[in-house]
C-alpha cells in the first residue's frame, strides 16, 4: 500500500488515537469482527493540517486523485423534516446531490450540510470528516467507484491526518450502501 499512498508514512489507526477525532477511535475500537479488513488494517498518517484540502493534499503527498476519497455530509429536506448522509466519492468525481442523493433521502432539495452542522453533527473537523465514526442511523452512500478501489485515502475525522483503507472496506460499514453512479466524473 505504501507505494499507492505516496509519500505517506502510515501505521495502524488504533495505536494513534492522537491522529484520529473521538467518534473515529470510537467506532475502531468496536470495529465489525466480520469486517472485509481488521482494524489493525485502517491505517493512518500525519500530515500538515494546511494541507488537508485534496488539491493541495494529493500534490505535497504525491497521492493520485483517483485514490483520494471525500467524504461529504449532504442535508436532504422535506418539509420540516431533514435528514443528513454521507456521501463517498473520487476526487475525480462529484457527488450527483441534486439526483441520486437526493431521490435517495426522498427530500425536496438536498444541499451539502452547512460547515457548522456537519462540524456539531459529526464531532470532526471541517476537511477531515470521514465515514468512520459518523452518528448511528446516517445512511453512508459510497460511490461504487470508491467500493472497487483497492486502498484509498480519506479523512481521519481531523485535518492533521489521513486514514488509508481499502475501498471495499468503506462499502462494507455500518449503514453504508454502495450505489452505482453515485458520483459523475469531473469535466
Amino acid at each position: 500500500m505504501a507505494g499507492v499512498m505516496g509519500s505517506l508514512k502510515l501505521e495502524p489507526a488504533q495505536s494513534r488515537p492522537d491522529l484520529l477525532a473521538a467518534p473515529v477511535s470510537k467506532a475502531l475500537a468496536v470495529w465489525p469482527e466480520d469486517a472485509p479488513v481488521d482494524a489493525d488494517q485502517v491505517l493512518v498518517a500525519p500530515i500538515d493540517p494546511e494541507l488537508a484540502d485534496t488539491a493541495a493534499f494529493c500534490e505535497a503527498y504525491d497521492v493520485g486523485l483517483d485514490v483520494s476519497a471525500n467524504c461529504v455530509i449532504v442535508a436532504g429536506r422535506r418539509g420540516e423534516v431533514t435528514r443528513y448522509a454521507a456521501c463517498i466519492v473520487l476526487a475525480t468525481t462529484r457527488a450527483d446531490v441534486n439526483g441520486v442523493v437526493r431521490r435517495y433521502l426522498d427530500a425536496r432539495k438536498a444541499s451539502f450540510a452547512p460547515m457548522d452542522d456537519a462540524v456539531r453533527l459529526t464531532g470532526m473537523e471541517y476537511g477531515g470528516i470521514t465515514p468512520i465514526g459518523l452518528p448511528a442511523g446516517w445512511p453512508i452512500l459510497v460511490d461504487a467507484r470508491v467500493a472497487a478501489t483497492p486502498h484509498v485515502i480519506v479523512g481521519s475525522g481531523v485535518r492533521h491526518s489521513k486514514i488509508a483503507i481499502a475501498g471495499p472496506a468503506l462499502g462494507a460499514l455500518p449503514g453504508a450502501e454502495v450505489i452505482a453512479d453515485l458520483a459523475r466524473p469531473i469535466d
